[in-house]
């Protein structure tokens, strides 16, 4: 059985930029929501991974829709509350840096096309930044539950969650403004600087906890 996880960070420290109503909401009701909905379909499968991550996985090699859908959305959300950071960060550095400067020219050619893939993308879903077992970093847009853990060939290093219910309260439908508070400010690069590593050493990353 898995469990809710905590916010890292107060409920309202991320305000102006998102919300404590938003956050309480998201968290409180939408993530667990998934968490108890994933913990009742895995109650008819007692050899179930013990990891999320193999449940994912598992549920995706099965095409069993339902338990994917809550599972990698309990799985995404976990992953997105670390991807955000009460202080701004500025700029990531070292590797990841160099990664994408090599992917994208410059930073500000980053920010412009992430936000542009996230504005331009129909109806729910994440925008991920991950990186390959080369190290080579690319964005990309899923639709609904969809996940990178599903694939082996790549290691997510930061998510935004596309979801209204992400920013709809603090911002109606300008999802683009809420993008540019992420790329700009609410982004954690430590996180994101941690997962590359991990990418660059073959290793996972963040797991969810158990």
């Amino acid at each position: 059985m898995f469990k809710l996880i905590d916010l890292p960070f107060d409920a309202a420290a991320l305000e102006p930029h998102m919300s404590s109503n938003t956050l309480n909401t998201h968290h409180g009701k939408h993530h667990a929501a998934y968490i108890n909905k994933t913990n009742a379909f895995l109650k008819e499968r007692p050899n179930a991974p013990a990891s999320l991550e193999d449940v994912v996985r598992l549920a995706k090699r099965e095409q069993d829709k339902k338990l994917f859908n809550n599972a990698a959305q309990a799985w995404n959300h976990g992953f997105f509350w670390n991807c955000l950071s009460p202080q701004a960060q500025g700029e990531p550095q070292g590797e990841l840096r160099s990664a994408l400067e090599k992917a994208f020219g410059d930073l500000a050619t980053f920010r412009q096309e992430a936000k542009a893939k996230g504005e331009g993308h129909f109806a729910s879903g994440w925008l991920w930044l991950v990186a390959d077992k080369s190290g080579a970093v690319q964005l990309t847009d899923l639709h609904d539950a969809d996940t990178p853990i599903a694939d082996d060939g790549v290691i997510p290093l930061s998510v935004c969650d596309l979801w209204e219910h992400a920013y709809y309260l603090d911002y109606k439908n300008e999802r683009g403004r809420f993008l540019d508070a992420y790329l700009s400010t609410l982004i954690n690069w430590r996180f994101a600087e941690s997962q590359y590593e991990a990418a660059r050493k073959g290793e996972r990353g963040w797991t969810y906890p158990t």
